[in-house]
Parts: structure tokens; sequence; C-alpha cells
């Protein structure tokens, strides 16, 4: 307990718990929001106006008078009912982040999924939004798609650029540490634009005492991050608790990686970044001068090359396979107003080879498969024959394409199904617990192969090669 109240000494008047964040917070105290009857979020911000969020996507409105140059009004369209989730890909303590599927584009994307009526999370989340709207510099961030609002779940989705590489916590799982050219060439990208909104684990001194804090605070966590990456381990004891790790970073001396183990410029840079007094710590500007950048500027380190060597390509294709292919039969049994977007899937020179025939281009292609689409839908909504996905296989196609082979039998109902243990569409049954007899019920049996290459966008997939067979 003594630790506890030494560090109660130290963060007062940090927090009161009968009016939240102090007068003396750097906080906006009048951050808040309202919940219209209609379903329309209003996150308020004294700074930087409104930001009003329903489930077809996020608007931001200048509440006062601004320059010429600054946009008084931002609008985001990013529908609820747009995305198709396959499900959870990670979560921390204030966010679930889901794997999803944008409809009309087919682009993969990220949602990180903040409950509104949280109050520490709608703060996270207004910094959040803040940050992805306002920030001068898009180069090195995660894209921004814009958000929307989920009235059932009172949950607000963030949607951003899908990295299949992972994060740098799954590359230490699997590599420990990181070679020091990488780290210099990745963080050299970091600092030219850089923004951290992270946890306690990063917190910088003067965070921690509630002093006045800005872009130094950044500075601190970015020396933490390399430090870590670097070493493979967390200078401080984390696994305490917090109040324990707030203690260390307040009294313990800055952490210094071993000068026998890594170079000097390496550790002269996260010296830099680590000392105590914020007002000792160089900006960015005069990071991206340090010897540490400098020295590895020209190396030509290719980052995505590391990252495909230390992930395993097989998993990742599977994962990609099946979500392309769950997507592409959710096109063609769905809905028409879904199966209209199926047409951009293709491009100029795509090809669709079916009975002996070959078909070219978006219109041609998407003609036919509405011909064949048609064909199995029948007369009457009984009738209508959908795709069971019974086996799939993938491989490499290129650098970064994949080639898929799918096998499966047509059944009569209304609701697509898969077989096996690859990715379920969040809401939509699995196979395993329904106990359907195919053999009984088969009506048909397909074979379907598909080379998928990228497209223009990271995310974006066009199918390239596309052949069918059906078998009665």
């Amino acid at each position: 307990m003594s630790g506890l109240e030494e560090l109660k000494k130290k963060l007062a008047p940090l927090f009161d718990a009968e009016k939240g964040f102090s007068s003396g917070s750097t906080l906006d105290p009048y951050d808040s929001y309202m919940l219209s009857d209609g379903g329309t979020v209003n996150l308020l911000s004294r700074s930087y106006g409104v930001y009003n969020i329903n489930e077809l996507g996020l608007q931001k409105c200048t509440s006062s008078p601004v320059d010429d140059t600054e946009q008084g009004e931002k609008t985001y369209r990013c529908a609820s009912h747009e995305m198709r989730i396959f499900g959870a890909i990670g979560s921390g303590a204030s966010s679930v982040v889901q794997r999803a599927m944008h409809i009309p584009s087919h682009r993969i994307l990220a949602l990180k999924k903040i409950n509104i009526f949280e109050k520490e999370k709608r703060q996270q989340l207004l910094t959040e939004i803040r940050t992805l709207c306002e920030a001068p510099c898009s180069e090195g961030l995660v894209e921004f798609h814009g958000a929307f609002y989920s009235p059932d779940s009172g949950q607000i989705s963030i949607a951003l650029e899908y990295m299949d590489g992972g994060s740098l916590a799954d590359i230490l799982r699997l590599r420990k540490s990181m070679p020091e050219p990488v780290l210099s060439s990745m963080f050299q990208k970091l600092l030219q634009c850089a923004t951290f909104v992270g946890t306690v684990t990063y917190m910088s001194p003067e965070r921690i005492r509630n002093d006045s804090y800005s872009y130094p605070a950044d500075i601190w966590s970015l020396g933490l991050a390399l430090f870590e990456c670097g070493t493979g381990e967390f200078p401080y004891t984390a696994n305490e608790g917090p109040v324990n790790l707030m203690l260390q970073i307040l009294d313990d001396p800055s952490p210094s990686p071993p000068k026998d183990k890594f170079s000097l410029e390496f550790c002269s840079f996260i010296d830099a970044c680590l000392q105590k007094d914020a007002d000792g710590r160089p900006t960015a500007e005069q990071l991206l001068s340090h010897p540490f950048i400098k020295k590895h500027e020209h190396a030509g380190v290719d980052l995505a090359a590391f990252v495909r060597s230390v992930f395993d390509p097989t998993q990742r294709l599977k994962d990609l396979a099946d979500m392309l292919t769950l997507h592409y039969y959710l096109l063609f049994d769905g809905p028409d107003e879904n199966w209209q977007h199926a047409r951009t899937l293709y491009n100029e020179d795509s090809t669709f080879s079916f009975s002996g025939k070959q078909f070219v281009g978006p219109n041609d292609i998407h003609a036919m498969l509405s011909s064949i689409r048609s064909t199995l839908a029948g007369d009457w909504p009984p009738e209508k024959l959908v795709h069971v996905v019974e086996k799939l296989q993938c491989r490499a196609h290129g650098q970064d394409g994949v080639a898929i082979r799918v096998s499966g039998s047509f059944i009569a109902g209304n609701q697509f199904l898969i077989c096996g243990d690859g990715l379920q569409v969040e809401g939509m049954p699995n196979f395993k617990d329904l106990s359907i007899d195919i053999p009984s019920k088969r009506m048909g049996t397909f074979q379907e192969q598909f080379i998928m290459e990228p497209g223009n966008l990271i995310g974006c997939y066009v199918i390239a090669k596309q052949e069918l067979y059906i078998l009665q």
C-alpha cells in the first residue's frame, strides 16, 4: 500500500472521483457527447468542432470560425451495412479490432470498435478521431476510411487500412528483436509523422505527474518502443500493475541499452529520447538528422520483405483466400444490390471461362455471371440453389497474388453455407452446427478457380482469371 499512497501524492490532482479530470489537466474538460433520437452520436470538442457519427458514416463540422486555410467540414461515408466482418484479429484494454470487407470496394479493412458509453474509452475515441481527421501528414500513417455508429451495440467502429503484416508486437513475438537497419528505416517513417496515443505502458514522466505535456511526450514513447524492438525486452517491470510501473518511470533512472551489444548510434538515439526532462528531449525534426537515422538512410532496407520473412506465408494466403472466396460467393448468392458491386471485382484484362467460352472485361463477365445467377435462382425462392464450399485450396501466385481452387455442392435453400475450419463471416451459421445431410440435398456440384491479384489500393484484390465448371 505504501507504493500506492506515494503514487497518489505524486499524481494528485490528476483524477477526482467525483469530477473526473481536474481543472489542471491539459485534457479538454468540455469534451463530451450527445445521442440523438435518430441514432446519431455527436462527439463534442471545444477546440476541434463536432463529429457527427451514425450508421452511414462520420461528418466533422467546425463549431467556430476558422481560417480560410482550414477545412470547416469533412465527410466520410462508411456505412455499417456495407461491412462484412470476419471476426476479431486483436484486442486491447479499450477496444476490439475486427477484420472486415467493404462490400462496394472489395477492400479489406480493420474495424476498431469502442463502446461510446464508457467515459474513459470515449475520451480515447475522441482523441483518435481528432488525430485521424486532423493529421497534417498522411504518409506513414494508417489510412483512415471513416467511422460509423451501431445503435444496437452502442459501439463506434473506426475503419482503418488493414495492415496484413501484423503489428510490431507480432513481429517481436516471433523474432524476439529486430535488426538496427530495419529499425532505423521504420522509425524514420514514424518521425516524419509522429503521433502516439498510447496506454500507461509508454507514458512519459510528465504525463504521469500531470504536468503540462506536448510533443516531447511522444518522443519518450518513441524511445521506449525502439528500446523494446531492438533489445526484445521492455525496460520496466510491467506485470506488477500500473501503479508499480508508473513509480518505476518516475523514480528509476532512464533505461539505456547495453553499450557492448548495440551500436553507439542506436544507444545515443534512445538516450536522447528517454531524458526525464521533457525540455531536454530532441524534436522529431532533430531526430531525423540523428546519426542512427543517417547511418542507414541509404541502406536500401526493404521493410515489406523483412515483414514477409517473419510470418508464415501459408497461413496468410489461407486467410486471404478464405475471405476473398466467402466474399465472392456471398455477392453471388446475396441480394441484387450487393451483386451489382461484383462488376468492380474485374478489370479490363480479366477473363472468365465457362462452358467452352471465354469472356473478357468487367461488363461481359458480369453479364454472363448474372445469367448463371438467374438460372440458379429459379422461378421462386424455395427453388434457389446456393453454394456450399466443401474444399478450398490456395497457393501463391506471383509476388503478392493468390491462386484459389474451390469445389463444393449446390443445395436448395436461401442461405449461403461454408464447410471446413476456415474463416467464418460474422452472423452466419457454422456448417458443423447445422447437421445438414449434403448428399441427400445435393442438386449438383461445381469447381471454380480464381487468380486474385492486388489492385491499386492496399487491401484490394481483383479477379484476373476465373474458370467455372458445373456438374450435374
